[in-house]
């Protein structure tokens, strides 16, 4: 899998989301078998660029690998400088989002809202593109809503456009997360263009992403609310995709890894904020490693990194017991 000069160690890929995939998050996923990973989505506001805020969400460690960053705005012009302060920070790979259904994004045109209007979509694919010296890829949903698809009219806009690699994630804005994946829309414009495409929405297990790849022939998978509490998916997936099986990790490794995401959170973040970000974070944990269990309450009214870490430490303690 390429994307412009960049080749990848495999075709598993994390998805960029808001408020989940800082540094801690990303470097964690690289080192579990993610293939590339993206930034936090970051405003094309510049009044937003320089704050302490944007500095974290583009963080970036050299074990991640390809630093790709996402952008997401309304305005060619913004966009495009918003493109060039990224790549001036580090940014190897500029991702543009047309996928978001926040109301609070898309109320400002923005996100998925901006499939509506195609001529804008060129005009902004276009500007971003001539604008940097690094590759461009975009983020959409199939659509605005189920009688709106035009999933693949913008693929083709954006393969007129010089992007270099689409990420679909097979649902119209106004599914927002409900439903299932259509995953017969995502095999469509794999056969309607010829750059590189990721299969994004519903993979959940190993077992799921190599049924989206050999269904609709696309390039990679992306991964998003799957590695919620789950960073061991990437191995899965990729040791399925390789050898046709995979092992499990063992409950106490997956305790180790959620131990040290915890404590790179604190680190990362300061204690004052850190604990409050790891919350959900445990919580996914939890869920998955002992399903319905009261800890996650008791755990959220902690309110110190030190606690937290007693607490978990504890937790891991019975759970292995």
């Amino acid at each position: 899998m390429r994307i412009g000069q960049y080749e990848f160690k495999n075709r598993i890929f994390l998805a960029p989301m808001a408020g989940i995939t800082d540094q801690p998050f990303r470097r964690l996923c690289s080192q579990l078998g993610a293939g590339l990973t993206f930034s936090e989505m970051m405003s094309t506001n510049p009044d937003v660029w320089h704050t302490e805020k944007s500095k974290l969400r583009l963080a970036h460690h050299q074990e991640i690998g390809i630093n790709a960053v996402q952008i997401a705005g309304a305005d060619p012009i913004e966009m495009a400088e918003a493109a060039k302060v990224n790549v001036s920070y580090g940014a190897e790979i500029i991702d543009i989002n047309m996928g978001c259904p926040a109301k609070k994004v898309n109320k400002k045109m923005a996100g998925s809202a901006l499939l509506r209007e195609p001529d804008l979509v060129a005009d902004i694919l276009q500007t971003v593109v001539n604008a940097v010296d690094v590759p461009v890829t975009l983020k959409i949903r199939t659509g605005w809503d189920l009688e709106n698809r035009n999933c693949v009219e913008i693929a083709q806009i954006a393969e007129q456009s010089g992007i270099q690699t689409l990420t679909l994630h097979g649902r119209t804005r106004s599914c927002l997360f409900n439903g299932e994946a259509e995953y017969e829309s995502i095999k469509a414009v794999k056969n309607a263009v010829s750059i590189p495409i990721i299969a994004n929405g519903d993979i959940t297990s190993a077992e799921k992403a190599k049924f989206v790849l050999d269904y609709t022939g696309a390039d990679a998978v992306m991964i998003g609310r799957g590695a919620y509490g789950r960073p061991w998916i990437f191995k899965e997936v990729n040791d399925f995709l390789e050898n046709g099986y995979y092992t499990t990790l063992a409950t106490e490794e997956k305790c180790r890894l959620m131990l040290r995401h915890i404590q790179d959170l604190h680190q990362f973040y300061g204690e004052e904020k850190g604990y409050r970000i790891a919350r959900k974070h445990v919580s996914w944990y939890v869920e998955n490693l002992m399903p319905n269990s009261t800890f996650k309450r008791a755990f959220n009214a902690l309110e110190s990194a030190k606690a937290q870490l007693d607490a978990l430490e504890d937790f891991v303690e019975d759970l292995l017991d």
